[in-house]
């Protein structure tokens, strides 16, 4: 499974664990996030993850920024791309379940470290369920 990931300055300490996480699981990452905890703009790091998931070229993108507000409003303006903020298992759960999301947003002022990687973790590996919740699924993107 390929992942691309992006964040923030907020969330520099929780990219490298995720990633970390990550590689040792096999997965292939896509790194396009800042290495580094100076200030920087998050739309610059959203863009390349939000088109690699809309593209098809990754099957799940990680967004990570102070409260997940930001990269998520950013990433949910490609077309083909539904990203969800996740600060809990039970939500990230229902986002992939009920929602079909593609990208994963953590808020990492709002969760610890670890629970961050057992966020990863269950998004990766719940499956959307489908049946009553793919109509709503496809009144998502505008139809112009």
């Amino acid at each position: 499974m390929t992942i691309s990931i992006g964040n923030d300055h907020a969330g520099t300490e929780y990219k490298q664990a995720i990633v970390a996480h990550l590689e040792a699981k096999g997965y292939t990452v896509n790194n396009y996030g800042t290495n580094s905890n100076d200030s920087v703009d998050y739309p610059d790091f959203v863009h390349p993850v939000a088109n690699d998931v809309a593209d098809k070229k990754v099957d799940f993108g990680i967004l990570i920024c102070g409260s997940a507000n930001g990269v998520a409003m950013t990433a949910n303006k490609h077309q083909k791309v539904r990203a969800g903020i996740c600060w809990t298992k039970e939500i990230t759960e229902l986002t992939r379940q009920h929602n079909n999301a593609n990208i994963c947003c953590i808020p990492a002022r709002f969760t610890a470290l670890q629970q961050a990687v057992q966020i990863v973790d269950t998004f990766l590996t719940t499956d959307f369920e489908g049946g009553r919740h793919q109509n709503r699924v496809d009144k998502i993107p505008i139809q112009c």
